[in-house]
């Protein structure tokens, strides 16, 4: 996965939580909550994970 396609993910992930969050907190949904926190995770996992090298 090149880098652009790497970024554009990490992004709408980090939106998708951060929507989730205000949405849950403004109507106190707390469904919407664990899925923003779903989301982070991803994002977290998404920006630590170690790249294979092709050889």
């Amino acid at each position: 996965m090149n880098k652009i396609t790497r970024f554009l993910i990490l992004a709408v992930l980090i939106f998708a939580a951060l929507s989730s969050y205000s949405y849950g907190n403004a109507t106190g949904i707390f469904v919407f909550i664990i899925l923003g926190v779903i989301f982070e995770s991803l994002f977290w996992i998404g920006l630590f994970r170690k790249n294979k090298k092709k050889i």
